[in-house]
Formats: structure tokens, sequence, C-alpha cells
């Protein structure tokens, strides 16, 4: 069994729990937060975009309550440590986590810049435990179904793609997300999901183009990137938090092969994705397994079981994202193509 200390206790935190209550081999053992909020492990106010529809209170008989961090990571009981807090506080959070020789797994963005991301990433590097970014969109099941098609090559070489991942601004943790000096606006915090899930499918992008807008929290706030890739294929994502209140949330993409095109679409429920083939039909796939929270936490749980590094997605994927979510920051700014 293997024991998690949370830290941070909002959306995310309540994301987690949920997650990790339909695995039998892990438990939250201790939940932390220096701000005192929700330590008497009731979470049902934490609201969100996905999985938001019901409460999580957890059995403090069960599960030991701290405001010091410093004191969670002196625990020995605690093998893995959830991190769940902004943006801004990733890096020293991380770190400190590692040099405790404990495994940690750290929400997206990784970081808010390349230099502290890297911080991260030479702490794992020196580290005894291991270190995954919780990229969920990798393990999510309609999304894997796309990467394996790809990798497959079951319709043909893919010849482009379209991603999309748009939302009103967060009603929730607004002092951290509105503040986009820390979180990066909806560009690092919310589009990162399809910029890491771009490179996944297609590897590391040799330049991008970006355009966008800011509009609640002073950093770029709607973001659309056009990715160019050594193998031609044309690919493009957008990210928005600029939705006026009452949209919603809504993610989907479109990627063309060229045998078939596959659709998805969050908004049409149960027929949500769709696969178009040449001379056939049109199919609604329904794939089969837990959401993305669940399987990231899943792959990095019996990973630390085998003692086998997580493979799925590593700390230079996660450090990968935020450079290119860097270029494309700079490409909003600039005006201009940005190499990688």
């Amino acid at each position: 069994m293997i024991n998690v200390g949370i830290v941070g206790l909002g959306f995310m935190a309540a994301t987690h729990v949920k997650a990790y209550r339909k695995l039998s081999n892990a438990r939250i053992a201790a939940i932390c937060n220096p701000s005192g909020r929700h330590l008497d492990g009731d979470l049902s106010r934490a609201g969100g975009n996905i999985g938001a529809d019901d409460s999580v209170r957890l059995d403090m008989s069960q599960v030991k309550a701290f405001a010091s961090y410093e004191s969670m990571l002196a625990d020995p009981v605690i093998d893995l440590v959830d991190i769940c807090a902004p943006t801004v506080a990733h890096v020293a959070l991380a770190i400190t986590a590692l040099k405790a020789g404990k495994h940690v797994i750290c929400e997206k963005p990784l970081a808010r810049t390349v230099e502290q991301a890297r911080q991260i990433v030479e702490a794992a590097k020196r580290a005894k435990g291991f270190f995954m970014p919780a990229m969920c969109l990798r393990f999510w099941p309609q999304w894997t179904f796309l990467k394996r098609a790809i990798d497959e090559g079951s319709h043909g070489k893919i010849l482009g793609a379209r991603f999309r991942r748009v939302a009103e601004p967060p009603g929730w943790g607004q002092k951290s997300f509105l503040d986009g000096q820390n979180s990066g606006g909806a560009l690092f915090d919310l589009h990162v999901h399809d910029t890491d899930f771009v490179q996944f499918c297609f590897g590391r992008p040799r330049a991008v183009f970006s355009t966008g807008f800011t509009k609640v929290s002073g950093a770029i706030d709607h973001v659309v990137t056009q990715y160019q890739f050594a193998s031609g294929a044309s690919v493009h994502a957008e990210g928005s938090w600029a939705m006026t209140p009452g949209f919603g949330f809504n993610m989907a993409y479109t990627a063309v092969f060229e045998r078939a095109t596959v659709d998805y679409d969050l908004a049409r429920g149960a027929e949500a994705l769709r696969l178009f083939e040449q001379g056939q039909a049109a199919r609604t796939i329904h794939c089969e397994g837990d959401d993305g929270y669940v399987g990231e936490l899943r792959h990095l749980i019996e990973a630390i079981q085998t003692g086998r590094p997580p493979s799925v997605v590593t700390p230079q994927d996660g450090l990968s994202s935020v450079e290119i979510c860097a270029a494309e920051e700079k490409s909003v700014r600039e005006g201009r193509l940005v190499e990688l």
C-alpha cells in the first residue's frame, strides 16, 4: 500500500481524492495546507470543470492533517507527495519533497517559467524517489484511442489534427488563476494539456506560431497555435478562459488520417467519440476504462511498487511542455514564428 500526502486542498486535490478511491494499492494518509483551509477534510466546496458534480469529505480519523509542509515530509509513513498547490508554489514544494526522499507527482504546468521547470527536473535527476508531472490527458481513454491509432497506423498516416479546450474563466481559485504573472493564464494552465498531448503524438515541434489575447488574468487567456513538425503534419490547438460566464467548458479534437477521420466532442455526451472510415458508415466509439486522473495515478503507483520509473510521462516531458508554452507566449507577444 502506497501512503499519499496531498498538499494544496482545492479542486485538483478533490479530483485526486476521487481518483485514489478507485485504486486498491494507495491510500490518502495525510493532507497539508499551510493556510489551514479544508484541514477538516471537507473538500465539498472545491469546484472545477471536470468531474465536479459530487462532494468530497475525508474520514479524518484515518488521515493526518498538517499545516506545516515540513512536518508532513518528516512523517516516515508518507511515500508519495501529491502537489495540488498553485503553480507558483510548485518549485519549492517539489524540490523540498524530492530532497526529503519522497516520490512526487506535481500538477500541471510543471512551473511558470522554463528556468523553474529545469530546476525541478535537475532535482528529480538527483532524487531517490520518482517524479512525475500530472499530464492526465495522456491517460484519458478517448485520447489514448487517438494516440494508439497514430502509432499503429491503422488508418494510414495522420495528416493533420485540431485540438480545442475552451472555458469561461475559472470560478474557483481565482486569487491564483487570475494572477497571470504567476499562473500563466489559460495558455499555461489549460492549453498546456493540448500542447503536451501534441508533443506526445507528433514529437517536439520545430517551431510555433501563436495568436491570442489577454482578458481576465493579465497573461494570455486565449491562444491559437499552429505547430510545425518535420513530418509535415498540420496541427493546431486552441485554448481559452475567455468564454462568457455560462458557457461552461468544452474539449474536442479532430484528427485526419489518410483513410479515416476521428472526431471527439465532449458536448456530444455518450456519442462524444466518432470514427469516420473510408467506405464505411460512421460509428460511435465507446472507450472503456477510468478517466485520465485515475490512469495517471495508477501508472505512478505501479511504478513505485515495481521500482521502474514512470514511462508514459517523464520529468523531461513536463519541462518540454513548459518550453513549448513559453515559445507560444513569446509568439503571441511578438507576433512572429518562434523556433524551439
